[in-house]
């Protein structure tokens, strides 16, 4: 596989990012913490989590360490998930889709939820 960024961020520098926001955001950590804790930049962060930049062996274990989970986990090798699990980390990966979910979690009435799936397909069939 040709290592051309010209082509794009590969398929799989993308899961890694996604998994890396994922778990991050769950723990609620900034990326300006994350970066303290790894020592480079938040930029880099950013970089990381979009898969524009590659993430080194040592940098993945100092990440991993800092998210407190394995280097497994954010490559995709531990917990058996199958593609559709690694489409919603992505797609949770986006950002303010946690956001999104928690707030769509936090409407009480069914009926409402519904609406907003609606509105939200609507939207993305524009």
């Amino acid at each position: 596989m040709p290592l051309d960024d010209a082509i794009g961020p590969d398929p799989v520098d993308i899961a890694i990012g996604a998994r890396m926001r994922l778990r991050r955001k769950s723990l609620g950590i900034s990326q300006g913490v994350l970066s303290e804790r790894v020592g480079v930049s938040f930029q880099q962060i950013q970089k990381y989590e979009r898969g524009a930049n590659r993430v080194s062996g040592s940098m993945l274990v100092a990440i991993a360490a800092a998210l407190d989970t394995s280097v497994g986990w954010l490559v995709g090798e531990e917990g058996g998930l199958s593609d559709a699990a690694d489409e919603v980390i992505q797609a949770l990966a986006l950002t303010g889709a946690v956001d999104l979910l928690e707030a769509f979690a936090a409407i009480p009435q069914a009926s409402a939820r519904a609406a907003l799936v609606t509105l939200a397909q609507e939207m993305a069939a524009l």
